[in-house]
C-alpha cells in the first residue's frame, strides 16, 4: 500500500499516491461518519449496538443491523477505490467493528491527539514550543462532522477546547520569558480557529502593548468589541475592560526597553541565508543611506550590475525571464547575507556589495558568470557584468 493521509480537520478527504480523493462524503455521508467514529476510537472495537445508537437513534430504520453491515461494505469499497487494501483497515470483530491503521496510513486527527498527550508530558518551553508549532501546522480548522453522529458535537468541542488550552498554556510560558513577538504569532494563528475567543484576543493585545504597539492593540480592541457585540449582543466583559485600561496606560508610556525594541525590529526569519532582495524603491533608499555613511566614514563598497542580452537588443521575453529567474537563484545561493540585490529593469540586476575590495568583487562576479554559463550553456543569452567602487578611495 502506498502512503495514505486521511484528513479529518475542516473537511474529510484522503491523499494517496499523489492523488486527492474528496468525494467520499457525497458518495456515503453516513459511511464517512462511521469511519471517523471508528478511527477516533484508536483500535478499540465498537459494538454494533453502540454504532447503531450513534447513527440511527431517533431515526427510522426497519433493520439497523443490516443497514450497518451494508454501510460497512460500501465504505470498504470506497476506500479500496482510493487504494487497494485500504478497506481492510476497517475490521469486523465479534459483535462489532474497529479501525486498525496500517503503518503506511496516517490521520491528521490522530496526530493531533498524540500532540495533546505529548504536551501534557512536555518538559521545558523549548519542547512545548516545538509541539505547539506542530499542532498549529496540523490543526487548520476544527474537526469535521457530517452531523450523523449523535455525540459528534462533543468530540468537536473536545478537540477545540484542548487546542485553545494548549495555546494559552504556551502563551503563559512565553510571557515569563517576555517572548512577545512569538505570543503575537501564536495567538493570531489560534484566532483563525476561534476568532471569538476572548482570552486569545487579550493575550494578543497585551503582547502588542509590551512591544510598544499600543495603537495597533487599541485598533484590535475596537475590532474585538465590535465582533463580540455583533455575535453575542452583550456588554463588554470585565476582562476586556481591564485590558482596555492596560492598553490606555501603555499608550501613555512607551516601554524604554532595548531588548523589546531590538526584537521587534529584527527579522522574523533569523535563519535566512543569502543576500537581501528588495524592490527598486527600497534599493534606492538603502543606496543613499550607504552613500552618506561612506562619505562620513571614508570607507568603500561596490556597485555590481549584471545585464542579460545585448545592450539595446531585443531578447526573447521567454528566454529573458528564464535567464533572469536562473540568475536570481544563482545570486541567492552565492552572494552573502549582507549583500543587497534589486531587479533594476527587465534584464538587469543591480547589487550593493559591502566590505569587499575590487579584486574580491570581481571574483564574485566571475563566479556568478561561470555558474550562469553552466546553467545556460548554449550561449543564446549574453551575459554582461560590471563592478564599480562607491565612495572613499580604491
Amino acid at each position: 500500500m502506498p502512503m495514505v493521509r486521511i484528513h479529518m480537520m475542516g473537511s474529510f478527504w484522503i491523499e494517496a499516491d499523489g492523488r486527492t480523493y474528496d468525494n467520499l462524503v457525497s458518495r456515503s455521508r453516513r459511511g464517512v461518519s462511521l469511519l471517523q467514529y471508528l478511527i477516533l476510537e484508536r483500535g478499540r472495537t465498537v459494538t454494533s449496538q453502540r454504532l447503531i445508537r450513534e447513527l440511527w437513534e431517533g431515526r427510522r430504520s426497519e433493520s439497523p443491523e443490516n443497514a450497518l453491515k451494508t454501510m460497512v461494505s460500501r465504505i470498504r469499497t470506497l476506500l479500496n477505490g482510493v487504494t487497494e487494501g485500504l478497506g481492510a483497515c476497517l475490521v469486523s470483530e465479534q459483535g462489532g467493528y474497529c479501525w486498525k491503521t496500517d503503518e503506511n496510513v496516517t490521520v491528521d486527527a490522530l496526530d493531533i491527539l498524540d500532540i495533546f498527550e505529548q504536551l501534557r508530558r512536555a518538559e521545558g518551553v523549548a519542547q512545548q514550543a516545538q509541539l505547539v508549532r506542530r499542532l498549529q501546522d496540523v490543526y487548520k480548522r476544527d474537526l469535521y462532522q457530517t452531523g450523523d453522529i449523535n455525540n459528534g458535537v462533543a468530540t468537536v468541542n473536545y478537540f477545540h477546547r484542548e487546542y485553545i488550552e494548549a495555546v494559552l498554556s504556551y502563551v503563559e510560558a512565553l510571557k515569563k520569558n517576555e517572548e512577545y513577538n512569538e505570543i503575537c504569532d501564536v495567538c493570531r494563528k489560534a484566532l483563525l480557529i476561534d476568532d471569538l475567543d476572548e482570552q486569545l484576543h487579550i493575550e494578543l493585545m497585551q503582547a502588542m502593548a509590551n512591544l510598544n504597539r499600543a495603537s495597533e492593540a487599541m485598533s484590535e480592541y475596537r475590532k474585538v468589541v465590535k465582533a463580540q457585540r455583533a455575535a453575542f449582543d452583550a456588554e463588554i466583559s470585565d476582562g476586556l475592560k481591564d485590558c482596555y485600561n492596560v492598553l490606555a496606560e501603555a499608550g501613555k508610556h512607551l516601554k524604554f526597553n532595548l531588548d523589546v525594541i531590538r526584537n521587534e525590529l529584527s527579522e522574523q526569519d533569523s535563519g535566512r541565508k543569502g543576500p537581501f532582495f528588495c524592490d527598486y524603491r527600497a534599493f534606492k533608499e538603502i543606496y543613499n543611506i550607504q552613500m552618506r555613511n561612506l562619505e562620513r566614514l571614508g570607507s568603500t563598497m561596490f556597485l555590481g550590475v549584471i545585464m542579460l542580452g545585448e545592450p539595446g537588443g531585443s531578447l526573447n521575453p521567454v528566454s529573458r525571464e528564464s535567464g533572469m529567474a536562473g540568475l536570481q537563484e544563482i545570486l541567492r545561493n552565492n552572494l552573502r547575507k549582507g549583500d543587497i540585490v534589486t531587479r533594476f529593469s527587465d534584464s538587469i540586476y543591480a547589487m550593493l556589495l559591502p566590505t569587499v575590495n575590487y579584486e574580491t568583487g570581481a571574483m564574485v562576479i566571475d563566479r556568478i558568470q561561470s555558474l550562469f554559463m553552466k546553467e545556460f550553456p548554449k550561449g543564446n543569452i549574453a551575459f554582461h557584468a560590471r563592478i564599480s567602487p562607491l565612495g572613499g578611495s580604491h
